[in-house]
């Protein structure tokens, strides 16, 4: 399935829904809504770790070049983060989900506040394999589940990452790169409950430079509460433990292939700033 959401034409400007760029940005704490998302049923709702990622979305295509700002978001659900970004000027935005309704969703978004998206059904990043990006940005399901297995349907799909969490989060990172542009970027945000000194190790095995972009404290959503229990069985969290840490990560393909000591081709680039400072919820 692949859907390309064109910006309406009109022949007098209409007035724009949500202003497509806020200046100056608030600090990355992903307490204010980037934009209003609607979502059919099923669908993850944006909420705290969406807008948390998408204040860093938005540093990172701001720095960069305006002719490089190629996007792809994995796991869009209704697409948030995809119109943030097709919010900025000069953004070329590709969106991917493996849920229709999620996609369905995500058009009648993009159509709704006249935003370009192209959308994809299909896994990660296999309707894309052979295209490269400046930027890949990801909210995967990450809430710890007793079932090893994944739904594939149902609202837990949105939620349910197996039995650390990191199921879909390992195989973003895996894929990632392999769409990622010369010095282009990786923007992954996930719960501190899942290890984030595993997210690092991971990436930089797949020789990517990676920090962490942005972090916040969070009061536990109505999922994570309703499996507390358990995850202080499994020692995931402290007893008592309500709230947890969401953190984005960035990671960036360096423009250097150390492995070969030669510098890669670099006319295809995004250029981006330094680190940025530290509803219905999970």
């Amino acid at each position: 399935m692949s859907i390309s959401v064109p910006t309406p034409r009109t022949t007098t400007a209409p007035e724009p829904l949500v202003p497509d760029v806020i200046v100056p940005l608030p600090a990355a704490d992903g307490s204010r809504p980037h934009l209003p998302v609607l979502r059919g049923p099923g669908v993850y709702p944006a909420q705290r770790d969406t807008w948390l990622l998408a204040d860093v979305l938005a540093r990172e295509l701001l720095a960069a070049s305006p002719t490089r700002r190629r996007v792809l978001e994995l796991c869009a659900g209704a697409g948030a983060l995809s119109l943030v970004a097709a919010g900025v000027p000069g953004t070329d935005v590709t969106a991917v989900d493996v849920s229709r309704r999620a996609l369905v969703s995500a058009w009648a978004n993009a159509r709704r506040l006249g935003r370009r998206v192209r959308l994809h059904r299909g896994d990660l990043t296999a309707p894309v394999v052979g295209k490269r990006y400046d930027l890949v940005v990801s909210n995967p399901p990450y809430v710890p589940a007793a079932d090893a297995s994944l739904p594939t349907r149902g609202a837990m799909r949105a939620f349910d990452g197996g039995p650390d969490g990191r199921t879909v989060i390992d195989r973003v990172i895996d894929s990632a790169p392999r769409v990622l542009a010369p010095g282009g970027c990786l923007l992954l945000v996930h719960s501190a409950i899942n290890g984030v000194g595993t997210t690092l190790e991971k990436l930089a095995a797949h020789g990517l430079d990676a920090d962490v972009a942005a972090r916040c404290e969070h009061p536990f959503g109505p999922v994570f509460t309703a499996r507390a229990a358990w995850l202080e069985q499994r020692g995931l969290i402290e007893p008592g433990q309500r709230t947890e840490e969401l953190v984005v990560v960035r990671a960036r393909r360096p423009l250097v292939a150390a492995a070969r000591g030669s510098v890669e081709d670099t006319t295809d680039l995004v250029r981006v700033s330094g680190p940025v400072p530290a509803v219905q919820e999970r």
